[in-house]
C-alpha cells in the first residue's frame, strides 16, 4: 500500500485495534478530552505517511514526511488540540503549517473551518489528496509563508503552530480574535509549547505548557 491508494481502514499494524491503543495510550499520557480521543481513534494516520512507514503510524513518534518535515507524534497532534478547545468552541482556526494533513484532518473534524498554510507545494498536494478523499470539505489550503501570517486577513478564534519559531510571532498574534487562543512550540535547542491568550480586552497572555521537540518554523515558500 501506499500513501495516495488511501486504505482508510487498515490491517494489521495500521487496523482499528492498533488505533484504540493508540487512544488507551494517550489516555494514559493525560489527553482527556472525549473529542479529541474520539476523532483520533476515527482518523486513519497511516495514509498520511509513505508505505514503508505505515506500520508505525500509531507508535508514539514523529514520522518523517520529506523535505525536512515530520509528522508530530499522536500525544502532541492530540495535546495542541485539546488546548484549543479548552476554551470551547472555536470556529475559525488558522494552521500554520499543513504538513502532510494530519493534524489539518484533525482539526477539521473538532472545529468549524479550518485555513491551513504551507510553505512546501508538494507537502500541500499530498495532503489536499488526502483531505479530500476523507471527505473534509471544511478546509482552505494555501501555499503561503506562515510566518507572514495572512495580512488583510483576521479574527481566527484559534491558531495553532506546527513548527517550532524562535518567538511568538506578532504576525500572528495580530490574527487572533479577541478571546482568541494560540498554541505552538517556541524555541530553538530548548523548546517549549506555548499557549497564547488574546483576552476581550486585548491584553495577550503566554503560558508555557510543557517541553517539546518540533522541526523549525523557516519563511518563504517553496514551489
Amino acid at each position: 500500500m501506499t500513501s495516495s491508494s488511501f486504505d482508510l481502514f487498515g490491517s494489521g499494524m495500521t487496523s482499528a485495534r492498533t488505533r484504540e491503543r493508540m487512544v488507551a495510550r494517550l489516555i494514559s499520557q493525560g489527553i482527556k478530552d472525549s473529542r479529541v480521543l474520539d476523532v483520533m481513534r476515527q482518523t486513519p494516520r497511516h495514509i498520511f505517511v509513505d508505505e514503508a512507514l505505515a506500520h508505525r503510524a500509531y507508535e508514539d513518534t514523529a514520522l518523517p514526511i520529506g523535505h525536512g518535515q515530520t509528522l508530530s507524534q499522536p500525544y502532541i497532534v492530540a495535546r495542541m488540540s485539546e488546548l484549543l478547545l479548552a476554551d470551547g468552541p472555536r470556529q475559525k482556526v488558522l494552521e500554520i503549517g499543513t504538513g502532510s494533513g494530519y493534524q489539518t484532518a484533525v482539526l477539521a473534524q473538532l472545529f468549524g473551518f479550518v485555513h491551513s498554510l504551507e510553505r512546501i507545494k508538494p507537502l500541500q498536494e499530498k495532503a489536499r489528496e488526502r483531505l479530500q478523499n476523507l471527505g473534509l470539505h471544511n478546509v482552505r489550503l494555501r501555499h503561503a509563508d506562515g510566518l507572514q501570517g495572512l495580512p488583510g486577513d483576521g479574527g481566527y478564534d484559534g491558531i495553532i503552530g506546527t513548527a517550532a519559531s524562535l518567538g511568538v510571532p506578532a504576525t500572528l498574534v495580530d490574527l487572533l480574535a479577541l478571546g482568541g487562543t494560540m498554541v505552538l512550540p517556541v524555541g530553538s535547542s530548548h523548546q517549549n509549547l506555548v499557549l497564547v491568550h488574546k483576552g476581550l480586552d486585548g491584553a495577550v497572555q503566554q503560558q508555557v505548557i510543557e517541553p517539546v521537540k518540533f522541526v523549525p518554523m523557516l519563511g518563504g515558500v517553496i514551489g
